[in-house]
């Protein structure tokens, strides 16, 4: 008798594609003999927050024992953090339920993969923190020599963006062109209203002169 599976994506921002992931485990699950018997999903959402809609309705469906087996892209799509992915695995182990992960190649329905998945949650933890205390470092660094930190400012010509908006480009057109953010777009436009109620064009105001 085939197990019966449940599915489980995320993405962290809008604009990544649940569906690579789907289609992946959905082709895998099949090879394996699983019975999808759900799917759950959650995009724009960090790893890092332990409350997720998707994640949430699959640990509520878990208590029901609605499925046997709980199979992901990667076992950080369920959690960033070690405490957390192994509190979700310990729930799900109380259930009664395994966990699968496909790039790991690892599942928990013995001890070894339930070793394999805790010593590779540990290392992922402690790389994340050595890349995040770098990170601070090299700030502090650069705040010593007196250089700029965070974000720079893009080379755009604000002038250009808002004239193919009010050309007739769609917001998101006008993005994708200039390689921003649609929130920019707007923003650019609204400044630019703003300018121009505040202070005549250059033409206007040689025709004040003249007069």
């Amino acid at each position: 008798m085939s197990q019966r599976c449940a599915l489980y994506c995320r993405v962290s921002t809008p604009d990544q594609h649940l569906e690579n992931q789907l289609f992946q485990l959905r082709e895998l699950a099949a090879k394996r003999g699983y019975t999808i018997v759900n799917e759950y999903t959650d995009k724009g959402i960090s790893g890092a927050k332990a409350r997720r809609p998707g994640l949430d309705a699959l640990m509520a469906d878990a208590r029901r024992r609605k499925f046997d087996l709980v199979f992901v892209a990667a076992f950080d799509r369920i959690a960033r953090s070690t405490r957390h992915f192994l509190q979700v695995l310990d729930e799900l182990e109380s259930f009664g339920i395994e966990f699968a992960s496909a790039r790991e190649a690892i599942d928990t329905s013995g001890p070894m993969g339930r070793l394999f998945l805790t010593l590779i949650g540990a290392i992922s933890a402690l790389e994340r923190d050595i890349c995040r205390d770098r990170i601070i470092q090299g700030m502090a660094r650069r705040r010593l020599m007196g250089l700029p930190c965070g974000r720079q400012p893009l080379d755009i010509d604000h002038a250009v963006v808002v004239a193919d908006r009010l050309s007739g480009l769609s917001l998101s057109e006008t993005a994708k062109r200039h390689g921003i953010s649609r929130a920019s777009v707007v923003r650019f436009v609204r400044e630019a209203r703003q300018r121009g109620l505040s202070q005549p064009e250059p033409n206007q105001r040689l025709e004040k002169c003249a007069a």
